[in-house]
Formats: structure tokens, sequence, C-alpha cells
């Protein structure tokens, strides 16, 4: 397509500039570098594909509303994924108040947050994972989000600081706060005290370079083509 060949050099920070200045199609070009990306994150933290895409859909939605307030203190594709982060928190949330089934005990939290889970069948892992975005859900914001970029996604620190764009310490302290109010939280919560009562907690594990909660259930690679991982991708708002 033409305007897509007329936007194959600009940099994303001269889209989001030329799209506030009223381009019709600069957004639309942000979207096809980098909506792949997003939808990857956004099925890795909700592993659901329908809510993933309609997060998706919320976070460009969103960002193509508020272009004009980015700043340029950060790169383009990481305001983006700040905004698909918070949009998956919004989703988990309202999901979270949908489904009242209570969450077990610690022991729990660390099979999702652990690299090496066990196989177990896909629809204990999917009712654990709802589980752990249930609970996910009652922290303050900023809490969640470095959660779910660290614990969650497996992004380094320094990369989860850009996109949340403060400090690497922010990024560790607020991960440790949200590790301390999440497992005393998810131990008030256990349905019925079934056993393992005393098992340690191990927040130590809980930490995470490299650690993810893999998508819940059937393909995962698939990109946001198929389906409707981005309804309306152009970015029309």
């Amino acid at each position: 397509m033409a305007h897509s060949a007329d936007h194959s050099g600009v940099s994303d920070q001269d889209l989001l500039a030329r799209h506030v200045e009223g381009d019709p199609d600069a957004f639309g070009e942000l979207v096809r570098r980098h909506r792949d990306r997003l939808w990857a994150v956004a099925l890795r933290t909700l592993g659901d594909r329908e809510e993933a895409a309609d997060a998706v859909q919320d976070a460009l939605v969103s960002a193509y509303r508020a272009a004009h307030t980015f700043r340029g203190q950060a790169a383009v594709t990481t305001w983006l994924h700040r905004i698909t982060v918070n949009a998956c928190l919004d989703r988990a949330r309202k999901a979270a108040s949908r489904k009242t089934s209570p969450v077990d005990d610690t022991e729990r939290l660390e099979q999702l947050l652990e690299p090496h889970e066990s196989a177990s069948a896909p629809a204990e892992r999917n009712d654990l994972h709802r589980q752990l975005l249930e609970a996910l859900g009652t922290l303050p914001r900023d809490q969640r989000a470095a959660l779910v970029l660290v614990d969650m996604q497996g992004y380094p620190v320094a990369e989860a600081a850009q996109i949340l764009d403060v400090p690497t310490g922010t990024v560790k302290s607020r991960c440790a706060r949200g590790r301390a109010r999440l497992l005393p939280l998810l131990t008030h919560l256990r349905t019925e005290g079934e056993g393992d009562g005393g098992k340690k907690s191990g927040t130590g594990r809980n930490r995470a370079q490299g650690t993810s909660v893999p998508p819940a259930a059937g393909p995962h690679d698939a990109g946001p083509s198929d389906s409707a991982a981005v309804k309306g991708g152009g970015g029309r708002a």
C-alpha cells in the first residue's frame, strides 16, 4: 500500500507526531509495527485469546486518543507496552469481579510463578491462572504492573523499569511489596483448610528473571492476524 511505503522509513516517534498532526495513516503504521508484540504480552498475561484481543484493542484505542500526551522520555514501543499492560490489568480486575472462585494457598501461587511448572491438566492450570489474576487484581496498580512484567512476563527488571518509566529500584521495591501483600492474601483466601497449611511460602522463588506463566490454552504463538486479535487494528477510534 502506498501510505505504508510512505511511512516505511519514518521513526515511531515521528509517526506518533504525524498522527497528532492529523496524518490519517500514521497510527495504522504504528499498529502494524508493534501489534504482534503487544498481542504476545496480552495473551501471556491474560491466557485467553478473546480477552487478549480485547485488551490490545482497548490499549490501541487509548494510545490513539492519548497520543498528544506522549512526552518522548521513553521509546514509543515502551509507551505502547505500558498502555497494554494497564489494559490487561484492567481486564483482569473486571474478570476477577465476575468470577468468585477462591484462591488456594501460597504453594499454588508458586506453581504458577515457577518456570518448571508441573504438567498439570490444562483445565487446572487455567483455573490457577485465573485465581492468580484475581489475587493480582486486589493489589495497587503499580505493584500489579511490576509483578505482571517481572514475574509473569519474565522481563528483566531493567526492561520492566523502561516500560513502566520508573527507576529499576522502584520496580524491585514494587515487586517486593506486591509479593509481600499477595502471599498473605492468597493464604487468607484459601477455600478450606485442606492440609499444606504449614508449608513455607518460599517467597524468594517468586522473583523472576525468565519466570513466566504460560498462556492458558490453545495455540500461543499465533499472531493477531488470526482471530480477532486487533479488531479494527488501523487505530481509528
